[in-house]
């Protein structure tokens, strides 16, 4: 299997917004609020859009290339991650994801573990992340039924250029005015706890009070957000590592002239454009680059170049 560009699968909400109609066809959608720009997930899959692939799903043609296109990291062949750039107009709900091993049991599911990088922010805007103040379970319960659980979360001031670390069981909310990419495990599960009293269809949305009561860490959230670590130099550009945990790395790309990447056989590597426009080239595949676009590498695919002026978010194992 070669380097492809991926068509995203693209989501409409009630708390999405208008930016990502600026990248991608959504004319007949009322709003965008997240574009699933590389996934494998059965609710929002990515389409190819180049190569002998063109058309297919990128689970399609992971079935016919080969899953040694994932790497050696990925040694059960599942599809680990699910990257969405998310716009939001609104506050999203508050929520909170289970690990790898309740997501099996009760979810049959990896867990979600995740990480946002902050592309854009209104002034004043905030992320929910975790808790202020330590609950019991007892509490925690009480709090979402009486509507004070605001009264115990952390509230974080962000900016562009933040990033937040959110492991499984981290009580979280994306506020409004805010514009970021998505790093994640491939997974759609998703315990709320607070929807601010929001209807869609002319009922409340569901909450989910028992499989959050058993998954949030409700011990207070120590500190903000770690630093991204300062940007440095290489061969046409800089590199900043913005996370590295057990399940992904990601990193901020800035190209000047020519990046000269490689992908080996551990793991493949995703690449999405954030600004700028450019070429990416291999020894097999070479096409255009603008914003928004995302590039498959497989792993094993050896050398690959991106010319031009850009920034990107890579993404690997």
């Amino acid at each position: 299997m070669t380097a492809v560009k991926l068509i995203p699968a693209l989501k409409q909400t009630i708390w999405g917004g208008q930016r990502l109609k600026e990248l991608y066809d959504g004319k007949n959608m009322k709003n965008i609020a997240e574009s699933w720009v590389l996934s494998c997930h059965p609710a929002g899959e990515s389409v190819i859009a180049t190569g002998a692939f063109a058309g297919k799903t990128l689970t399609e043609a992971l079935a016919s290339g080969g899953r040694d296109a994932l790497g050696t990291a990925c040694p059960a062949g599942e599809f680990p991650l699910l990257i969405k750039l998310i716009d939001a107009a609104d506050d999203l709900s508050v929520q909170v994801h289970p690990d790898d091993g309740y997501a099996r049991a009760k979810e049959n599911s990896f867990g979600k573990t995740e990480c946002w990088y902050i592309l854009d922010a209104a002034e004043g805007a905030q992320l929910i992340y975790g808790m202020k103040d330590e609950l019991t379970r007892e509490q925690f319960r009480a709090a979402i039924e009486n509507n004070t659980l605001l009264d115990h979360v952390k509230r974080v001031p962000v900016k562009a250029g933040d990033v937040a670390y959110i492991p499984a069981g981290t009580l979280h909310a994306i506020g409004r005015g805010i514009l970021l990419a998505e790093v994640q495990q491939s997974s759609d599960i998703t315990y709320r706890v607070y929807d601010y009293g929001r209807k869609q269809n002319g009922k409340p949305r569901q909450l989910h009070i028992r499989q959050a009561i058993d998954v949030t860490n409700l011990a207070p959230t120590a500190g903000d957000f770690a630093p991204a670590q300062p940007p440095s130099h290489i061969s046409g550009g800089t590199a900043q590592t913005l996370c590295r945990c057990d399940k992904f790395t990601m990193t901020s790309l800035s190209v000047s002239s020519r990046y000269d990447g490689e992908a080996d056989r551990r793991s493949f590597r995703s690449l999405l454009v954030l600004d700028g426009e450019g070429t990416y080239r291999d020894g097999e595949a070479a096409f255009p680059l603008q914003r928004g676009d995302s590039v498959f590498v497989p792993a094993g695919a050896g050398a690959f170049h991106i010319e031009g002026e850009l920034r990107l978010l890579l993404t690997s194992l």
